[in-house]
């Protein structure tokens, strides 16, 4: 259906305010202003699809959409008794079968080891949404001597995406990171993704890695170009997650009654999974059904350059070598 008339004037205006954006009134006025088509109208029946950190919040409400959508679903989670239960309740209110794998995507080895198993146990992924992460305000090392923040939000997706790159072109896949409005305030810093213990600040942290996941969505469609796989980024707005009221717990009190709900955040993911030509050729950075820009600010702006970019995945590169080198190969 067309858009109303002034549709894109006011979602302009919405955007430009921020609050108005990233808030359940965003979402609710370009919903109606656009006219939506529903969710079901785009089935995914015999699709395979991997949703990480799916067992509460977005990722969870992601699986469930596109298990209504027909898909079927595999989730991945930390804690195998939240997974079994995640995965059970799905398939329970759904009807389609439901998957589950457990790993601590922190860990580029147990990353390596699901990438592994998924390939062991399916000829092609038609979807990827990766979703795992956390803002954490303390720093905290991981075994394998990575910062948790870059593990989990950066190095743990440029290892799956590159491990199961021929699952994915076998089905000219979606691949869709699940970033957050929050990079607008920093810039690409590839030196800053790998802070010094006396001066971590989770919050820039968290941001600086989801920078850096739009960052390699980029590249990645670069270097997937003529494959049919697209990899794009989105960010879900301000919603009520667990995630959100444990990490920023002031602003999610403040926010509360102006909070989308975790369907509503999670529904442009399940949107670019699965309406016809929605990502369109890769590479972009979507809200509400629609591409948004990258940068705010120009500091920002100025920051990202072919430079830092390909220092981010050298960087990237580098570190999961040593745990994906016994894998297929992420480039053909």
């Amino acid at each position: 259906m067309s858009p109303a008339p002034g549709a894109r004037l006011i979602d302009a205006i919405l955007e430009a305010s921020v609050i108005g954006s990233f808030t359940r009134v965003g979402y609710l006025a370009r919903r109606r202003l656009f006219r939506w088509e529903t969710l079901s109208s785009h089935r995914l029946d015999g699709q395979t699809a991997v949703v990480t950190g799916a067992t509460s919040g977005l990722g969870r409400a992601a699986a469930e959409q596109l298990s209504w959508q027909g898909a079927r679903v595999c989730l991945v989670g930390r804690d195998p008794t939240r997974t079994e239960t995640a995965r059970a309740e799905i398939e329970a209110v759904t009807g389609v079968p439901v998957e589950a794998e457990i790993a601590d995507l922190s860990l580029l080895a147990d990353t390596a080891a699901l990438a592994q198993r998924l390939a062991g146990r399916h000829t092609h992924l038609d979807i990827l949404v990766l979703n795992a992460g956390a803002l954490t305000h303390a720093f905290t090392e991981t075994s394998e001597g990575n910062e948790v923040t870059l593990a989990t939000h950066v190095l743990s997706q440029f290892a799956l995406v590159a491990a199961l790159r021929p699952l994915l072109e076998a089905s000219s896949a979606r691949v869709i990171s699940v970033a957050s409005g929050g990079m607008y305030a920093e810039p690409l810093d590839p030196a800053g993704l790998d802070p010094e213990p006396s001066t971590f600040d989770g919050t820039k942290a968290y941001a600086r890695c989801k920078r850096a996941q739009v960052t390699l969505a980029e590249i990645w469609t670069q270097r997937l170009a003529g494959t049919g796989v697209r990899v794009v980024t989105m960010h879900p707005g301000w919603a009520d997650t667990p995630g959100l009221r444990e990490a920023l717990p002031g602003f999610s009190r403040l926010l509360r009654p102006l909070l989308r709900t975790p369907a509503e955040g999670a529904e442009t993911i399940s949107w670019l999974a699965s309406a016809p030509g929605a990502p369109g050729d890769g590479g972009g950075f979507f809200l509400d059904r629609r591409p948004r820009s990258k940068h705010r600010l120009r500091r920002t702006r100025r920051a990202d350059t072919p430079a830092a970019a390909s220092a981010v995945w050298e960087l990237c590169a580098r570190r999961t070598a040593p745990y994906t080198a016994g894998l297929e190969p992420a480039h053909r």
